[in-house]
Formats: structure tokens, sequence, C-alpha cells
């Protein structure tokens, strides 16, 4: 075999193994703070942690109103921590919601080695302790991006009020096959995220809010997702929306008011 074409198939092996390896700083961009980190806002709030397990710990935050009138338990996106996406918690207490945000395994202050089953399994601890507190019908599971995936989880486990679903991808495998369409990821990915397949097990109305100009998880995502229950999923298109500047909108505002008012 002509050696050129050795050093094609060894290099093209040899990157394999390394996405492999190395997925994980791909796929997640955490934020770590401290453990004394001390956080600060205007809104009352209260630091959470759950102890899922013997070393592993979940941080939130718990923004709380005087009298609310439920939950918004909020799934943040891959990257930072809940210290800067803390601030997306207006968008939802204006209208007289509670919020709690919680930080992935290895995010901001929790801890533990990350894998999907263990990830999927803080958050339904999480769910858990929240729904002794507020009760099912008052929580609202929300999920942005990456967090589509684990609220989507969720809802299909359990009975809350509202889906509600930011940026959502179709297929966490084809999102990520986009950027690597050399590599043959099915095999490679340790991290599933099936948002197709849960979705068709949630009960409760599902909203999708998605940008006509989201280039990094383009609005046809969510447009297969609805196809699988138009029902019960309704997709709002927020038009010139992009990936991450959906709040700058007076649209999405619009419509998280009519959905929680709802």
């Amino acid at each position: 075999m002509n050696p050129t074409v050795l050093y094609i198939i060894a290099g093209y092996l040899l990157l394999i193994v390394i996405v492999y390896l190395v997925q994980e700083r791909f796929i997640f961009k955490p934020e770590k703070l401290d453990q004394d980190f001390v956080y600060k806002y205007d809104t009352p709030f209260e630091e959470l942690f759950f102890d899922v397990e013997p070393g592993v710990r979940i941080n939130g935050l718990h923004f709380k109103m005087s009298k609310p009138l439920g939950l918004i338990l909020y799934f943040h996106g891959n990257t930072r921590s809940i210290k800067g996406w803390a601030r997306y918690a207006r968008d939802f207490f204006r209208y007289n919601y509670d919020v709690v945000l919680v930080d992935y395994r290895g995010f901001g202050k929790s801890t533990g080695k990350r894998s999907e089953e263990k990830m999927l399994s803080d958050m339904q601890f999480v769910y858990d302790t929240l729904a002794v507190q507020f009760g099912e019908s008052h929580i609202i599971v929300y999920g942005r991006s990456l967090g589509s995936g684990f609220a989507t989880k969720l809802a299909s486990d359990n009975k809350p009020r509202y889906l509600i679903l930011d940026a959502p991808y179709y297929s966490f495998k084809k999102a990520i096959q986009r950027f690597l369409p050399i590599l043959p990821i099915r095999y490679l990915l340790r991290f599933h995220l099936r948002t197709d397949q849960w979705i068709k097990d949630v009960s409760c109305h599902t909203y999708i809010l998605h940008g006509t100009r989201d280039w990094l998880i383009p609005i046809s995502n969510s447009e297969k997702l609805q196809a699988l229950n138009p029902k019960k999923i309704t997709l709002i298109r927020i038009k010139n929306g992009g990936h991450n500047n959906l709040p700058s909108f007076p649209e999405y505002h619009n419509f998280i008011r009519d959905i929680l008012r709802y």
C-alpha cells in the first residue's frame, strides 16, 4: 500500500481515538467555581445543595417570590455555570414564578464524574426534591440548548405542568455530526440525550421557542420535534432570532408571559 495512504489511515484512526477520549471537552465547556464562592444578586435567593450520592453534590440557586404562582426548573446550555445563567431568572420571576437553576456535574460548584446516566439521575433527584415542596402540577421544566435533553427526559418520566424547550436539538448525535462529518460519531459518542425519543412520552403540553436564524441548531430541529406530536407541541418561531439571543427579542418575552399566564 502507498505510504501516503498508510499515513492518512493512521492519522484518521488517531483522530478517532483522540475524539473519543476528549469528547467531553468539546461537548461541555464549564466554568468551575470555588466551593467558597459567594453568589450575589439583588433578587432574594437561596443557594441549594443536592447530595445525590456519596461524593457527588449538585449546586443550585433558588430565586424566591413572596407568593409564587409556580416554579420554573431551568436547565442551562453547555457553557459557563449558574453564576452567569442566573441572569435569565428574571425572565420568569417578573411573572411571579420561583426559579431554580442547577449546575451539571463539573460545572460551577457541582461535583462528580460525568456520564449521561448519572447526569440524568442527578436531575431526577433534583426534581423529586423540589416536587415535595411545590407539587408537580406547579412545576414547569425549561431546557435551553443542551439542557433541552435533560428537560425532556424529566418531562417524559414525570408529570410537570409544562415543558418549555429553548433552541433544542432533534438528535444530539446529528447535531455533533454536523461539525465532525468525517467521523463515525454514532460509534464514538458517549452522550446521546435522545430528545427525539423522549419527547414522544411527554404527557404535558410542550412549547418550543426557536430562532429562525439559529445557525448552531437550525430551526429544522424543532420542526422535526413538533412533527412527532403536533397536537401536544407548539412551535414558536422567533423571527431573525439566533441561538444565543432570543431574550433580546420582545416576542420571546411576550410568548413566555402568555405561556406562564395560561
